[in-house]
């Protein structure tokens, strides 16, 4: 699909479908060029955040140790084309794909295919996912805003029969919130990956804490911003392309990397003229922290221009940051 081919009507009922809340009412793929428009844009905006969750996995030393893969709620496929490529085709044998619309099945299992070839492709069938039979990696993308409280149920049981998972949504307080409360369910059966930086509760989750909630900002690549075809998009659709909000959980059966000392920042720091500060989330909870400008010029800049993973080794006193070492 190039950017001449786009046919920008299909992209406005797309986008209008998405913004009315009618697409959690079932299939919303008309056609197989409704999906290959969505997958070159819409679906390559949420690649950009898959791409900086598979980066922070990278920094932090994780990767799974399974060779299957299972896409639900594929859509195009976008999230386990991007997690394939992340961690090499060649760590793979299986992918599976399940979506409620089968035309949305047969685009994802088809452009995997023609991606890697060598890689075994198919849809999951109802048996394997109404069965007991172990999932390798479970893929989970976009899909807390559309699921009847059935459909998340069965994911849930999903969850447990999986050796990982990763899951990407939007980062709203609402989805961001639910996929918190998601993760204190799974540590029943999993250990928490990232982004938390420890395996304790959920300090966002405190009484407190309501008004908080766990999200990130991925950054979109830097050409696009002189792309006159993504700039038209944009503006069309009324996205700011600068802004990648989104909510992240990864878990794992087995021993998650040690992350001793880890921080993570949650948002993004909110500069002033004389100071950072940001939530911070670390084994000993929630808390405001603040870099002081002339306590260290170089960390006060750094967080002004960081771009994520905003993972940190702080030196601290209180609330107040002396120096920070960023992961990776």
């Amino acid at each position: 699909m190039n950017w001449t081919a786009l046919d920008w009507k299909t992209l406005d009922r797309l986008r209008e479908g998405f913004l009315s809340g009618s697409a959690a009412k079932g299939p919303y793929w008309k056609s197989r060029d409704d999906l290959a428009h969505y997958d070159a844009t819409y679906a390559e905006r949420i690649g950009w955040k898959w791409d900086a969750v598979l980066r922070e996995l990278k920094l932090r030393g994780w990767a799974p140790r399974v060779r299957s893969v299972l896409d639900w709620g594929c859509g195009s496929g976008i999230a386990s084309r991007r997690t394939i490529a992340a961690f090499g085709p060649e760590a793979f044998d299986e992918l599976r794909v399940w979506d409620h619309s089968p035309l949305a099945m047969e685009f994802a299992a088809e452009a995997a295919g023609k991606q890697f070839p060598a890689l075994r492709v198919g849809s999951a069938t109802a048996g394997f996912l109404g069965g007991d039979e172990p999932i390798g990696l479970l893929v989970i993308s976009h899909v807390l805003t559309e699921l009847p409280a059935a459909a998340l149920a069965g994911l849930r049981k999903l969850i447990a029969r999986a050796e990982a998972v990763i899951w990407v949504e939007p980062g709203t307080h609402a989805v961001a919130r639910q996929l918190q409360q998601i993760r204190e369910e799974s540590l029943a059966t999993h250990r928490v990956v990232a982004p938390c930086t420890h395996a304790s509760a959920c300090g966002l989750l405190a009484p407190e804490r309501e008004r908080d909630w766990c999200h990130f900002f991925a950054a979109p690549p830097s050409e696009i911003f002189a792309d006159p075809n993504w700039v038209k998009f944009g503006q069309r659709a009324g996205i700011d392309l600068r802004s990648l909000p989104y909510a992240f959980l990864v878990l794992d059966r087995s021993a998650a990397p040690a992350a001793d000392g880890l921080s993570h920042i949650i948002g993004r720091p909110e500069q002033c003229k004389v100071y950072a500060s940001f939530l911070n989330c670390d084994a000993s909870g929630t808390a405001e922290l603040r870099v002081h400008k002339r306590d260290n010029p170089a960390l006060y800049k750094a967080l002004d221009r960081a771009k994520g993973p905003l993972v940190y080794r702080w030196q601290r006193e209180g609330d107040r940051v002396s120096d920070g070492t960023p992961l990776g």
